[in-house]
């Protein structure tokens, strides 16, 4: 336990139902517009992504008395832009932050990210990517103050799309 008896700690097995179902329903508020009756494929295949992948985690915030309030997660970047070269570093992708509302504006976010950055380097990971939406309020911002650069804005799935990159 830190901060007012939050606690940050790696999802296991056991947890990926509670896990998966927490992360829909942030999605469903963070995208109205998607169909959230797909589920994406890194949730479907929660457990190989997360937790036999060795270069996958995703890490929980619980409050004092165990209740989950946020999320976020790393998994092997796939290659899926075609316009982003990483050349051939040892690269893994940002996902799902999510901090419950009551619990934002607090440093959550930015100890979830501490911690995923110190499990990044101790798997020897040399840049972690992701990508973030203008329309989320604040997470340009948010991403630059943790180290992140941005490498170039597109659009994809009809989102404008910020790609961002740090060192390890």
């Amino acid at each position: 336990m830190n901060k007012e008896g939050i606690s940050i700690n790696s999802v296991e097995a056991a947890q990926m139902e509670e896990i998966v179902a927490y992360v829909r329903t942030a999605r469903q508020h963070l995208f109205p517009s998607l169909d959230h009756h797909i589920i994406p494929r890194d949730l479907a295949a929660f457990e190989e992504t997360y937790i036999t992948d060795s270069d996958g985690i995703f890490l929980e915030a619980r409050d004092q008395v165990g209740k989950l309030i946020g999320t976020i997660g790393m998994l092997s970047y796939d290659g899926r832009f075609d316009h982003l070269d990483f050349q051939n570093q040892h690269v893994t992708e940002v996902v799902k932050l999510f901090v419950d509302p009551s619990y934002r504006r607090q440093g959550l976010a930015s100890r979830m990210v501490h911690a995923l950055r110190g499990i990044a380097a101790s798997r020897n990971i040399e840049m972690l990517y992701l990508h973030t939406h203008p329309f989320l309020p604040g997470a340009e911002d948010f991403w630059t103050k943790q180290g992140f650069r941005e490498i170039i804005t597109s659009v994809h799935a009809g989102f404008e799309t910020i790609h961002m990159a740090c060192s390890i």
